[in-house]
């Protein structure tokens, strides 16, 4: 029987314009333009994830773990390569994106879920099941910018553990909040993952995380792949490498 794929990545290029860094009394001096760098965080990628697969990505800072992840979820554009999801709906989970600061935590829910591609009446069905998971009381009705961190967290987890979409994405957010809501976070997460129709693909620096949750993980270095395979196998050759 032929293994259905999820996400399908090929030949995958990211990348970023730098610009060095000059005095502004230089730059006039000068009269001229600050020329941009050009920095390649993904350098040709490809790899595919299966239907009900879950796979860990891990690297030092600055491998291009984020950057696939998000252009995953069709945050970043590549420069060139192909993104096949499928026709599945796909869910960003990463802290500081998405969220309006203006605007309520009530309403974010709302704006929120219709960007995942929910229709106005399915948020509004799971509103409140998305308010008492996330624990905020009153806060909900108001402005995101008044919230702290942690706030801020338990909002983003609650809306995208409760909108369930095919593929979930998940950016280093299992050690937001406090002790208790982490633990309760952790568990919802692997009741969610649990379910073998939907495909998970999680960011993190967490061997135990990877290694609990994961199918497959891949180790990205200097925006390639290094290795993907076991969780097992992987990791341990990460930390032999990372040791060194």
């Amino acid at each position: 029987m032929e293994e259905r794929k999820a996400i399908e990545v090929t030949d995958l290029v990211i990348s970023y314009k730098n610009f060095k860094k000059t005095s502004i009394k230089k730059s006039l001096l000068q009269f001229k333009r600050q020329k941009a760098e050009n920095f390649v965080a993904v350098k040709g990628i490809s790899f595919y994830v299966r239907e009900g697969e879950i796979l860990g990505i891990i690297g030092k800072n600055g491998s291009g773990k984020s950057t696939t992840l998000n252009a995953l979820a069709g945050i970043f554009s590549p420069d060139s390569g192909v993104i096949d999801l499928k026709g599945h709906s796909v869910s960003l989970l990463s802290i500081g994106v998405g969220f309006q600061k203006e605007m309520t935590g009530r309403e974010n829910i709302v704006l929120s879920g219709m960007l995942l591609g929910f229709s106005e009446a399915e948020v509004k069905a799971h509103e409140e099941e998305i308010i008492r998971f996330a624990e905020l009381g009153d806060f909900i009705d108001m402005p995101v910018r008044t919230y702290s961190s942690g706030m801020y967290s338990k909002l983003a987890f609650s809306i995208t553990a409760i909108l369930e979409t095919d593929i979930m994405l998940i950016d280093e957010v299992l050690s937001v909040g406090d002790q208790r809501f982490k633990k309760k976070s952790y568990k919802k997460m692997k009741s969610l993952i649990s379910n073998k129709d939907r495909t998970v693909v999680i960011v993190s620096h967490n061997l135990n995380t990877l290694t609990e949750l994961c199918d497959t993980v891949m180790w990205m270095h200097d925006g390639e792949i290094k290795k993907i395979g076991p969780p097992k196998e992987v990791l341990d050759e990460y930390v032999a490498y990372m040791d060194k």
